[in-house]
């Protein structure tokens, strides 16, 4: 647990790593890395790899054991500089267990060092289902983790940075009905409503990248002309991004399910299953680029695409853009589920969500700035359809009629350390 003064350290970094985390990765998808000089902006090709990106994710995760190292060396260090470490524990004088001649053979200053009984040192121990080779069960959330993770940075190369923020509180809807449907949870009335609300605000924000899909990005290779030519394909490219990071958010909703039951079980430590998450999908990952690469990637229709391993890697090393931000995104990934997880230990996980929605904000901010995107309207309205829903049912603000509200205590339905790894 943090101490209150750590806790606007904690919820500012979170907010940091997370956005960066988002800018990152769009940013490495607006690179260009073949046919950059051709006057024709169909034929540029930017950077999209997916798979790789899905792998550099994992790589994040896996220098979670880092911080998993770097904590158990401090706490054998700090175990050795007390009396406990020496298999003693203090009594203070008075105390009914010590005998008249032991107390009056000390000082009226001093306490009474007795040996103690070994303690068992409990970090890093498991139970339940992730007994033994149970933490094999942990591949289960890891693979909805790829599955998830490859759809969304595909449905990031077709839309903005913001939308594809905003598009993602559809997890709020999938968590809450797996909930349900799964761990046998209770929806009140001002949740369900809440649900609709925020399917409403998803399909507003949608609907706002399909009307007017931002070309800002194409005019600064080419003439206006060629960005009103393709305006129309960037538009069905747009409803084919929302769609798929939308449905991407039911494996994230599974994910978020398997290691809420999980956890629920087990004394593992939540930062620990991050890393052998990373660990077991990183595998899964590399295997998966290489029978992609030698069933697609090397066929003549899938040369140059996004499982051609050999281009990507390329591409990655070649572009300095495309691999400091690789790097980058990594560090931002570890520090986001660091932060993340440490913000819901000291606070709670309803404020981890909230916070969350508060990144949606700064991510369209800077998008704007950068020329990323431009200003719509109707966005606007769907993410505040989208933050009011999501803070309603979260309880964070009280419903707005007398009907809605709930006569029982409202039990939360995130996990109790949530874990997001985008």
């Amino acid at each position: 647990m943090a101490s209150k003064a750590l806790i606007p350290i904690l919820v500012g970094m979170m907010l940091l790593t997370g956005v960066c985390n988002t800018l990152f990765t769009k940013y490495q998808d607006n690179q260009c890395v073949r046919n950059c000089d051709d006057p024709d902006p169909k034929k540029r090709q930017s950077f999209e790899q997916p798979v790789l990106q899905t792998a550099q994710m994992f790589i994040g995760e896996v220098g979670c054991w880092l911080i998993v190292g770097l904590r158990l060396i401090y706490q054998r260090y700090a175990s050795r500089r007390t009396p406990a470490a020496n298999g003693y524990q203090a009594i203070p004088r008075g105390d009914n267990e010590v005998d008249d001649d032991d107390a009056a053979s000390i000082n009226s200053e001093q306490t009474l060092i007795l040996p103690s009984p070994p303690v068992k040192n409990n970090v890093g121990v498991v139970d339940g289902p992730l007994k033994g080779f149970g933490i094999l069960l942990l591949a289960l959330p890891a693979v909805c983790d790829i599955l998830g993770t490859t759809l969304v940075n595909a449905g990031l190369f077709m839309v903005a940075a913001s939308i594809y923020q905003m598009t993602r509180g559809a997890l709020v809807l999938f968590v809450g009905l797996f909930s349900v449907f799964f761990l046998h949870r209770k929806l009140h009335l001002f949740q369900w409503v809440s649900l609709i609300g925020v399917m409403v605000g998803i399909a507003l924000v949608g609907l706002a990248g399909v009307i007017w899909p931002d070309t800002k990005a194409a005019t600064t290779h080419a003439v206006l002309q060629a960005a009103r030519d393709v305006a129309n394909d960037e538009g069905l490219r747009a409803a084919l991004g929302v769609l798929l990071i939308a449905f991407a958010q039911l494996f994230t909703a599974t994910q978020f399910v398997l290691e809420e039951w999980m956890l629920e079980r087990s004394k593992i430590d939540p930062i620990e299953v991050v890393g052998w998450e990373g660990l077991f999908g990183l595998a899964f990952t590399l295997i998966s680029m290489l029978v992609l690469h030698l069933t697609i990637g090397r066929s003549d229709a899938g040369r140059y695409g996004m499982f051609d391993m050999v281009e990507g890697f390329r591409q990655m090393t070649e572009y300095r853009a495309v691999w400091v931000s690789s790097i980058l995104t990594m560090i931002s990934i570890g520090g986001y589920n660091f932060f993340g997880l440490s913000v819901t230990r000291s606070v709670s996980a309803t404020a981890r969500s909230t916070i969350d929605s508060c990144r949606t904000l700064f991510i369209w901010m800077v998008s704007l700035s950068l020329g990323w995107e431009a200003f719509k309207w109707l966005q606007v309205a769907g993410f505040v359809l989208l933050v009011y829903f999501t803070f309603l049912f979260n309880g964070v603000v009280r419903p707005p009629f007398k009907f809605l509200e709930p006569d029982e205590e409202v039990e939360e339905l995130l996990p109790e350390e949530p874990i997001e790894h985008n």
